[in-house]
């Protein structure tokens, strides 16, 4: 077996909506379903959303598919005046690692830090640089639409 590598990037964005939009719309895990390719989300713990929620992201299709679980770890909601921050620990075998979302008021509106070090089985030291590259451009692809669409 071949050790974890990690890979770490940011997506940031400026968005015309209020702080308190941008969270509720980057922080709707169900919604990301239709920004991420081949992949269903879930959340699979009651509302409301906080520590402890728990979302099954599962990416593939049959046998070629693979299990994103992931817990919220920290909940700070978004308001007029003060950041919004969520940590969530992703935990699965394929794919692990931290995500940090923040939403900042903005005179213009707000902006969105998206922020992972991402843990990939199996992973080829060789890939990691072009990997890091997919998963930024998979993440503001996704980041893009959240903010996007209401």
């Amino acid at each position: 077996m071949r050790a974890r590598r990690e890979i770490r990037f940011t997506v940031e964005r400026l968005s015309p909506l209020p702080a308190e939009e941008a969270w509720r719309r980057v922080t709707d895990w169900e919604r990301h379903t239709a920004y991420v390719p081949l992949t269903t989300v879930a959340v699979t713990t009651p509302p409301p959303t906080g520590p402890g929620t728990r979302v099954v992201a599962r990416t593939g299709r049959g046998p070629v598919a693979f299990t994103d679980p992931m817990e919220v770890v920290e909940w700070r909601p978004a308001t007029p005046t003060a950041p919004g921050l969520c940590r969530i620990v992703k935990r699965g075998r394929v794919l692990g690692g931290r995500v940090a979302v923040e939403v900042h008021p903005d005179a213009a509106g707000s902006r969105v830090v998206w922020t992972a070090a991402l843990h990939l089985r199996a992973l080829p030291a060789a890939l990691a640089p072009p990997a890091t590259l997919v998963a930024r451009r998979l993440y503001g692809r996704l980041v893009d639409g959240l903010l996007g669409a209401p």
